[in-house]
């Protein structure tokens, strides 16, 4: 079984001592008897979450453990599970619950049909704060106008893949770890499967709702679009064609003896929309450079400290 796994299932784990056993406990029962291979891929946590693995491995030698050797973050563990894995499809999910296992038989289902991408979409996002609803419904909104590939709103990085999706994205360069951004990339047959979202069931989120989301949503902008560079463009001649259409109003004023003193009200307006157009185009141009330079870099997008059940 542990050598030929018809499912891997790829969790991505920090500080979540709390939630293994019940999320193996629902796992298990959704697979019943199926071949497969747990992988937890461990950032170092302070908390019990390794021992709490390491004692369940005990009784079930299908779960497997990377532990990293600092902290990666969620995106590289998940990648690091996918180049791991041996499954004919691997499903990547949280350990919260907030992906229920109980969707795991029909995404199964479906790609036994042929499908080799099973993506569950959100219909409702319970226990989410609105701050978190409202920047996830305008991120996916700007995304879904600019990005170069397909990025179906409200879906996380669970899903299914077939073995050869899996390949594929393992192969891509990008170290930014933006699943949902290299599926799109990757393409092959896809399909949605509708869910409400649960809330969470133990302990809080590790997940910062405002600056995460605002992290995955630059990444879908800068990683797979440059219509931000077009749009610092457009900025740019608007602005100037602003300056103009000023200019020539000015002109003719003087021409027609209009004694109008503008002041320093106007020039501080105008300075300061023109240094608000600079900045934004400086930092859109700044989100680029960053990214390409941690492409150059070629950095290892993980290192493994331990593993436990691979040979």
């Amino acid at each position: 079984m542990e050598n030929s796994p018809e499912i891997s299932v790829v969790v991505p784990v920090y500080r979540e001592e709390g939630n293994i056993r019940p999320f193996l406990e629902r796992l298990r029962a959704q697979l019943g008897k199926t071949p497969r291979e747990i992988i937890f891929c461990l950032d170092p946590s302070p908390d019990k979450t390794e021992e709490v693995i390491l004692e369940e491995r005990k009784g079930d030698p299908t779960i497997k453990l990377l532990k990293f050797s600092r902290q990666f973050g969620q995106p590289m563990a998940t990648l690091a599970g996918l180049q791991y894995s041996k499954g004919d499809a691997a499903i990547v999910m949280d350990v919260d619950l907030q992906d229920p296992p109980e969707l795991i038989p029909a995404m199964i289902q479906k790609w036994r049909e042929g499908y080799d991408v099973v993506i569950p979409q959100r219909t409702q996002r319970k226990g989410d704060p609105w701050t978190k609803r409202l920047i996830v419904k305008v991120g996916y909104g700007i995304i879904d106008k600019i990005a170069d590939v397909k990025i179906p709103p409200n879906t996380g990085d669970f899903r299914l893949m077939s073995r050869r999706a899996v390949e594929a994205v393992v192969k891509l360069k990008e170290c930014h770890g933006f699943l949902r951004g290299m599926v799109g990339v990757v393409g092959y047959n896809q399909c949605l499967l509708p869910f409400d979202r649960p809330p969470r069931k133990h302990g809080e989120t590790n997940y910062n709702p405002f600056t995460g989301s605002l992290k995955i949503g630059f990444n879908g902008i800068f990683c797979f679009s440059t219509a931000a560079l077009r749009l610092s463009t457009q900025l740019g001649f608007l602005v100037a064609g602003g300056a103009l259409f000023l200019t020539l109003i000015y002109l003719i004023l003087k021409l027609l003896n209009f004694n109008i003193v503008w002041g320093n009200p106007t020039l501080v307006l105008l300075i300061s929309f023109l240094g608000g157009v600079q900045l934004i185009s400086t930092g859109i141009l700044g989100e680029y450079i960053a990214r390409i330079y941690e492409e150059v870099r070629q950095r290892p997008k993980f290192i493994i400290e331990s593993s436990e059940g691979f040979e």
